[in-house]
């Protein structure tokens, strides 16, 4: 069973990913109800026709299924505390909390624990993709917890995505999205080596990359931000190297949590560290193509 007909959609995070995802909605006929701290973000929301909300325990009080796309763990611990103030006696029947940021498993089984008291479900999801993948609903949704309340969300996740996973217990989603980035990580770090070697190799980059997305060496990463490495657009970022630092420690904290080496990500990681202390932190993780140009030849 999932939200239909009336009910309306909730979002908590109206930011690239969340906004986003709230226009996919919209175009795929569902109400949606909307909140961010940034009241400009809001407007926007209701100038596409969506309804906004003054507070996320308006957004719970008015929509069955919630997803929240957020920042930071410290926004999430804000949005509980907003929620838990203003939600008392108006949680609705089933409430479902589907929470899709990347944060590590602890953060996410906090707001959990938080919410749960007010007959809030709160789900462990994660979202492999891009903003403008959103809004074409081309997202990948990593879905753990309750799967009763999974259930209840599926027709909220199926405006957003392409392909849905229920991966079992709580905790599943968020370890998913961190081994997928971790493989992220590393491919758009080798697309960005494998076509600075091309050019200086004297090859025509636009001809080489059709040969390689055509071939065994392609990836996602090399097919999406290929095109960007050799125009250098990297404005407006679908992920900006300094969010994407908050990923990689995850990554890394992760690993250490399981006890798994990641020879790889300690170099990489470096790498995009580097990148953003060169003032490269608002731009497109594609700019890893330009900081390797800008390398001195005899460094490694």
């Amino acid at each position: 069973m999932s939200a239909s007909g009336g009910e309306a959609v909730g979002v908590i995070g109206l930011g690239a990913m969340g906004s986003a995802a709230a226009r996919a909605l919209l175009a795929a006929g569902r109400r949606v109800l909307g909140y961010d701290v940034d009241p400009v973000r809001v407007v926007g929301l209701a100038e596409l026709g969506g309804e906004a909300a003054p507070s996320p325990a308006e957004v719970i009080a008015g929509a069955p299924v919630v997803l929240s796309m957020l920042p930071s763990a410290d926004v999430l611990a804000d949005v509980c505390d907003g929620i838990a103030a203003g939600s008392a006696g108006r949680v609705p029947p089933d409430a479902v909390l589907a929470e899709l940021s990347t944060f590590g498993r602890a953060t996410k089984a906090d707001a959990r624990d938080r919410l749960a008291p007010l007959g809030i479900t709160v789900l462990d999801c994660a979202l492999s993709g891009t903003a403008s993948q959103a809004e074409q609903g081309d997202l990948v949704v990593y879905a753990s917890g309750d799967r009763a309340a999974f259930e209840r969300c599926t027709g909220a996740f199926d405006a957003i995505a392409r392909s849905i996973h229920y991966l079992g217990a709580f905790g599943a989603g968020a370890a998913t999205k961190l081994v997928a980035n971790h493989l992220v990580a590393l491919h758009i770090a080798a697309a960005a080596e494998a076509l600075l070697m091309a050019q200086r190799a004297g090859l025509d980059l636009d001809v080489t990359l059709t040969a390689l997305t055509d071939g065994a060496g392609t990836s996602r990463m090399l097919e999406v931000r290929g095109p960007a490495m050799i125009s250098g657009a990297y404005v407006p970022a679908s992920m900006r190297m300094e969010l994407f630092l908050k990923d990689l420690g995850l990554i890394e904290a992760l690993g250490a949590e399981v006890g798994s080496p990641l020879p790889l990500i300690a170099v990489v990681a470096a790498a995009y560290r580097d990148a953003v202390a060169a003032g490269m932190g608002a731009l497109d993780t594609a700019a890893m193509f330009t900081w390797l140009q800008d390398r001195p030849r005899d460094q490694p």
